[in-house]
């Protein structure tokens, strides 16, 4: 298992790619993720590496002043512990967007967004009671959650009415469509769990196969291939611009030429009427 990354949900967008398809995305952002703390199978028994998330303004309380002072780090706002086979950080280290690469399929989990106290059947779909005869008040409502004096007690985990939401979801096989370096920002096809500004925690996926090897590999040569295309598009409007001054398909040029003109038809009409005066005074 490879190292994972803390993000923010910004939002969902649109994003049309090089063959003009047009792809729902959800934007997510990184901030100063470092790591904070190391897990070894020596000491706790398993291999993970401990991600922080963003910097914090409020004053730590004195366990994690302690705990910042022993590593050495700056106050953050969140922290998250991500499964490793082996360890390859070391504490303070930076993990950024080019954790991923464009093309590969990843993981998110978060809390969905919580919708607060639901009945039954908007909570699990539930038919509900029938909405004319012998039914009375009660026409949403669940019905029967027990048995007989034997077992005398409802079970754990019936569905019943109750609290909606806000509970650990992953939504798996979500692909990358662009890694912004810039900006810090990795653009995911799709929806992700949580609301906006939530925390997400994003991994390699679990049921894809994937070699990150060739897809960096591709990603490098695409990325060349567009400064090359780039490049050349710089170069050509000044041949163009140059070709266009002296061209007779010139607007400047065409507006010149049709000015004279005018000016040419104007000088013959004086002409004309001059000469026709000298006849009739001749005559």
């Amino acid at each position: 298992m490879r190292l994972g990354i803390l993000a923010k949900k910004i939002g969902m967008s649109r994003f049309y790619d090089s063959g003009g398809i047009n792809h729902p995305v959800t934007i997510v952002k990184i901030d100063n993720s470092k790591v904070v703390d190391i897990r070894t199978i020596e000491k706790n028994g398993y291999n993970a590496i401990c991600l922080s998330y963003g910097d914090s303004k409020k004053a730590p309380n004195k366990i994690t002043k302690g705990f910042l002072k022993k590593k050495n780090l700056s106050p953050f706002l969140h922290s998250r512990e991500f499964r490793v086979s082996e360890i390859t950080h070391s504490i303070g280290d930076k993990v950024g967007v080019n954790n991923f690469v464009e093309g590969q399929f990843v993981d998110v989990s978060a809390n969905s967004i919580g919708k607060g106290f639901a009945g039954g059947m908007k909570r699990h779909n539930f038919s509900g009671n029938r909405a004319t005869h012998g039914v009375s008040i009660s026409h949403r409502s669940h019905g029967s959650t027990g048995q007989c004096q034997d077992p005398g007690k409802v079970f754990k985990g019936k569905k019943m009415a109750g609290r909606l939401g806000n509970v650990k979801v992953t939504t798996q096989n979500l692909k990358i469509l662009k890694v912004d370096h810039d900006n810090n920002l990795i653009l995911i096809r799709g929806a992700v769990p949580g609301h906006k500004g939530s925390l997400l925690k994003i991994f390699d996926s679990i049921k894809k196969k994937q070699d990150l090897s060739s897809l960096s590999s591709n990603q490098n040569s695409s990325d060349i291939s567009k400064d090359n295309t780039q490049s050349a598009n710089n170069t050509k409007p000044e041949v163009e611009t140059s070709n266009a001054v002296n061209s007779v398909d010139n607007p400047v040029n065409q507006e010149v030429i049709s000015s004279n003109k005018i000016e040419q038809t104007v000088e013959d009409s004086k002409n004309n009427i001059n000469d026709k005066a000298q006849k009739d005074d001749k005559k």
